[in-house]
């Protein structure tokens, strides 16, 4: 296939059946285009206890400090193949969309990144980096193959990642951070009992309403300049033993907050405890915060932003709105490493039954990616 052609590139990806954390020969198609483009291409599989083994894929030409390209080739799982209208992997075109699994999230985007170093071979330095594990747990993906390529000498000058960025049309939004995000789960003590002799016994779920006016009444921060303000939801309670005559022994409750850039994952957790505590006494809880939070991160308005911002405006005739808003991703990591901006193609079908991408945004991301490697590598 001609790599200058995001589409048929895009296609021949969406028959690789990537779901997460399976390769499924995406990264080796990806391998068999870049390596006759003049790219030094290592595949290196990442592993950890208790965690699928994750395969990730580095490329890289030119000398010194790399305008870098991030996504992923992993995809969620299809779910029910019978309500597709098209086979989930199919990559066919219909009414001008391309169907598929990772049609917008992200391999349509991964696509457009290949066919516009092919489309430029005299930009140079460059870099890919492709995990297979933004769709899974993230534990063997994009921070490791970070470490992995800086242990090597790998140094980026720059990094624009391929998520999904735009509502409604090409052009919309680009992302210049995200917010962070924190999950715990609070355990309220009690003692269990008959609910006949309450005395004999310390209903947890008495603490239940006092633990969630302390959680969630007061607002955590009132926004910052680029982000919204910080927000918290409890996602689950539970409790009981099944039986109507028994008190139970505890009770417990899930959280997540997202939070801007006003604190930091260690901030929030004393900030959190210090409010339960008050609210409930310091003997009258636990709470196990979740490994590994999120932090909320920017990449300042200035020389990178507008790069990106140009070259989406000079190719769809509107300059995107600059947001942080949405879920996590990969550009969590790579922040330590070099500034990073999200564009990538208009995400309402992500995820869903039917995920299909406009083939005609696929050639206009390609060129956007195009004007802004150029623009970088000078």
């Amino acid at each position: 296939m001609d790599p200058k052609d995001p589409v048929a590139v895009a296609q021949a990806l969406i028959r690789c059946e990537s779901v997460t954390p399976a390769e499924g020969g995406a990264q080796a198609l990806l391998e068999s285009l870049l390596a006759p483009l003049g790219f030094a291409v290592a595949r290196p599989t990442f592993s950890e206890p208790d965690t699928p083994d994750v395969a990730n894929l580095y490329a890289r030409r030119g000398e010194g400090p790399a305008f870098v390209f991030a996504g992923h080739t992993d995809v969620v799982p299809p779910g029910d193949l019978a309500r597709w209208r098209e086979g989930p992997f199919s990559g066919v075109i219909v009414d001008g969309e391309l169907h598929g699994r990772g049609a917008v999230d992200m391999k349509g985007a991964v696509a457009c990144m290949v066919a516009a170093v092919a489309r430029r071979p005299e930009a140079a330095p460059v870099a890919f980096l492709i995990t297979g594990d933004e769709e899974g747990p993230s534990i063997n993906g994009t921070s490791k193959l970070l470490e992995w390529a800086a242990g090597r000498g790998e140094r980026f000058s720059a990094c624009l990642l391929g998520e999904p960025t735009n509502p409604e049309a090409l052009g919309d939004v680009a992302k210049i951070g995200r917010r962070g995000s924190l999950s715990a789960v609070v355990t309220l003590q009690g003692a269990q009992g008959h609910v006949a002799y309450p005395h004999l016994a310390d209903n947890p779920l008495r603490r239940l309403g006092p633990a969630l006016a302390a959680l969630m009444d007061e607002p955590l921060d009132e926004g910052t300049a680029h982000f919204q303000p910080s927000h918290l939801e409890v996602v689950g309670v539970e409790s009981g033993t099944g039986a109507f005559n028994v008190i139970p022994a505890s009770a417990t409750l899930q959280f997540n907050v997202r939070f801007n850039d006003r604190h930091t994952p260690d901030s929030l957790k004393a900030l959190l405890t210090d409010r339960l505590a008050k609210a409930l006494g310091p003997d009258a809880f636990a709470i196990a915060f979740q490994p590994r939070p999120g932090e909320a991160f920017l990449t300042a308005p200035g020389a990178f932003v507008d790069l990106v911002s140009d070259a989406v405006e000079a190719e769809t005739g509107r300059r995107p709105a600059l947001t942080t808003g949405g879920g996590t991703s990969d550009a969590r990591f790579i922040k330590s490493y070099c500034p990073v901006v999200e564009f990538g193609l208009v995400g309402q079908t992500m995820h869903q039954v039917d995920e299909r991408v406009a083939v005609a945004d696929l050639e206009t991301l390609t060129r956007i990616y195009e004007r802004a490697l150029v623009a970088a590598c000078g």
